[in-house]
């Protein structure tokens, strides 16, 4: 159990925010190349499209073919959407964590998963959909025959022209059930082993130094990786722009992809997302608590 006091929303919000877009942007070519892995799963070749290898292969082929920045394709929509996601991510946590703790100010593991969950689910409603709905369909046009798509903001505006609203909102249903999947799993593993490493030290009431804070979030990002990938890669295939005209919905997209490839392809892109999530786990939890910390001191 960890013992805190309350989190003040606004320091939350702020620090998650600024986490999120440097822990975006560092770690993009991984999102890339899960993405690119993903939509491969079960998905139709385009016209001249290359099928990729592995992880390593796809980054040869992609800087071949299109160079160095092909690998950065859609980071403006990730970028903008992890620093808005992250500070929602935080913000709930925080909030749904202090309305769980007890009258010591203590927070059990079950309430930090419960918080964990709830939070990733708002996240999921309020920005990641539309974000990741976004980058996806940009990196798969991007590597059609024809591409349509000239950026970000006409990318968007056709999508809403072509499909509504609703075309941004490709894999809701997915989508939430992944983000509260990450969180539940993700802040429950780096509490747990925040206060083992705080046990370690002989302090459990002393911020923990940037290194350790790193390595525990790196931790839960490996265990959230191995936890929640299928989730992840049927949510990736429901934000395909060839998704509408070969799944019903999400237990069919399931379906179809195991049929065509067998279960273990419900885990293709776990290397470079491992990777990612390795680094986005440190960076984002290590951030954001400097942040914080250097936001509290400020306002005390």
């Amino acid at each position: 159990m960890s013992k805190e006091k309350k989190k003040d929303p606004i320091l939350s919000l702020v620090s998650g925010t600024v986490a999120g877009a440097i822990e975006g942007v560092a770690t993009y070519p991984t999102e890339y190349v899960k993405t690119r892995l993903q939509l491969q799963a079960g998905g139709k070749l385009a016209p001249g499209e290359v099928a990729f290898k592995g992880p390593v292969d796809c980054v040869v082929q992609t800087v071949r073919r299109h160079g160095v920045g092909a690998l950065y394709t859609g980071v403006s929509a990730l970028a903008i959407g992890n620093a808005a996601k992250a500070g929602v991510r935080f913000l709930s946590y925080d909030q749904i964590a202090n309305l769980l703790r007890d009258k010591d100010g203590k927070l059990s593991g079950l309430r930090s998963m419960m918080a964990g969950l709830g939070a990733g689910m708002i996240e999921g409603l309020v920005v990641v959909t539309p974000s990741e709905t976004i980058k996806t369909k940009l990196i798969h046009d991007r590597n059609s025959a024809q591409p349509k798509y000239k950026g970000l903001v006409h990318g968007t505006r056709m999508i809403v022209a072509e499909e509504g609203l609703g075309g941004i909102y490709r894999g809701l249903g997915p989508v939430m059930a992944r983000q509260g999947a990450n969180s539940a799993v993700r802040f429950t593993s780096y509490s747990y082993i925040k206060g083992f490493l705080q046990q370690m030290r002989g302090d459990d009431t002393s911020p923990l130094p940037t290194t350790h804070t790193f390595l525990a979030g790196a931790i839960a990002g490996i265990i959230t990786v191995f936890t929640t990938m299928p989730l992840d890669t049927t949510k990736t295939r429901m934000q395909a722009l060839d998704a509408k005209q070969l799944y019903k919905n999400s237990f069919d997209c399931v379906v179809k992809v195991v049929k065509a490839n067998g279960v273990l392809s419900l885990w293709k892109g776990a290397t470079p997302r491992l990777a990612r999530l390795i680094f986005s786990g440190g960076i984002v939890f290590a951030v954001y608590e400097k942040v914080y910390a250097g936001l509290d001191y400020i306002k005390s």
